[in-house]
């Protein structure tokens, strides 16, 4: 039998393992959230909070839409939380999401051609008469401020950030996470030399990050900014932003890159809404629209399109190929993985709308897509 002494002893060095413990969790917790402060970004102040006043989507302090919209609607029936935990929904594919290399375009094609590469989620590349813009870059393994916690990847980019071509332009539609991520603006930064064109009060977060001010263009809805050969307009959008607890401080939109003689939509996040019409009849028609169609949900109907909403925005846009944006990479609502682009298949051959589902990573030639397959439905 051992003797008191010595199990007070194991006593002793079992409080100071405990103790230990205790501190490496603590400092693990801290090493992880060392970035977290950083990562909500900048507030406005100075000349840029003066501009923000003065746009006609801002009034008491924050921006807005121009219908009243709410982020939840409240459902009684309903227990969001009891579904998200324990609902049936398959909201991952069950085999991996094939990833493929963009093919380059043709020699003597770039002038004319118009091609899009979609990287996953929203991350989508426009290769218009010879330029290259790049939509809302997200390459870090979670949309978060904590690199522990919040919606991981579901594959990875096809691509790494120091594999893109040379850019022209970078687009932000808004800022919240899963599109506007610190890290890979920052590894851009290191990597390109194009400017970075943001919605209203976005380029405070781009400030902090060390993004410089030569390289910031800010934008209401309806202005534009010239690059090269390029018109590229912010236009309206039906969402919301934020990145911490402060809601709405930064404007949010949707992109017309146009060309001399090619034009392409981009919606960004955003509910169905009555402007739409007014876009395209301004802007159209596009020979390409790039549409959210993932993330919806009853609860939040305002604020992200379902696919069917998603197709009669697209006709009112007069636009020409549909490729979907916005599904396959984050988990970030209830629905099945692969639901919004089933539905979205339906929805087109019912309207008669010319779709290309493309991999990620792999080049659609707008004048020449591929046949829709249903890829997805080998891993769904």
């Amino acid at each position: 039998m051992r003797a008191p002494a010595e199990r007070e002893l194991d006593r002793a060095l079992g409080r100071r393992m405990w103790r230990m413990t205790g501190l490496a969790a603590v400092a693990g917790l801290a090493w992880a959230a060392r970035d977290v402060p950083v990562q909500l970004g900048g507030r406005l102040t100075g000349s840029r909070a003066e501009r923000a006043a003065r746009s006609p989507q801002y009034r008491d302090g924050t921006f807005h839409n121009p219908a009243g919209t709410r982020t939840m609607v409240a459902d009684p029936g309903r227990n969001l939380l009891k579904e998200l935990i324990f609902g049936k929904q398959k909201r991952r594919p069950t085999a991996a999401v094939p990833l493929l290399r963009p093919a380059d375009p043709a020699p003597g094609d770039t002038e004319r051609e118009l091609g899009i590469v979609w990287y996953g989620h929203a991350s989508t590349l426009v290769e218009i008469e010879g330029h290259r813009v790049l939509l809302d870059p997200v390459w870090s393994d979670r949309c978060s401020p904590s690199a522990l916690i919040g919606p991981r990847r579901i594959h990875q980019p096809p691509v790494r950030l120091d594999e893109l071509p040379r850019l022209d332009a970078i687009l932000i539609s808004h800022d919240h996470y899963d599109h506007l991520d610190m890290a890979t603006v920052r590894g851009l930064l290191a990597h390109q030399s194009a400017p970075f064109l943001v919605p209203l009060g976005v380029g405070a977060h781009l400030d902090r990050w060390g993004v410089p001010e030569e390289r910031i263009v800010e934008l209401d809805w309806s202005e534009q900014h010239r690059i090269g050969g390029l018109t590229i307009t912010a236009t309206a959008a039906q969402h919301f932003s934020g990145r911490g607890l402060r809601r709405d401080g930064t404007l949010w939109s949707s992109w017309v890159v146009a060309g001399a003689h090619r034009k392409v939509f981009y919606t960004g996040d955003s509910g169905y809404f009555d402007g739409y019409g007014g876009i395209g009849a301004e802007h159209g028609p596009f020979d390409v629209t790039l549409m959210q169609i993932g993330a919806y949900d009853r609860a939040w109907p305002s604020i992200h399109m379902f696919p069917e909403e998603a197709v009669a925005a697209h006709l009112d846009l007069r636009g020409g190929l549909f490729i979907p944006v916005h599904w396959a990479t984050f988990n970030l609502a209830l629905h099945d993985w692969s639901e919004p682009v089933d539905r979205l298949w339906a929805e087109a051959k019912a309207r008669d709308v010319r779709l290309a589902v493309p991999r990620p990573g792999e080049r659609v030639v707008v004048d020449d897509p591929l046949p829709v397959d249903g890829w997805w439905q080998a891993v769904a």
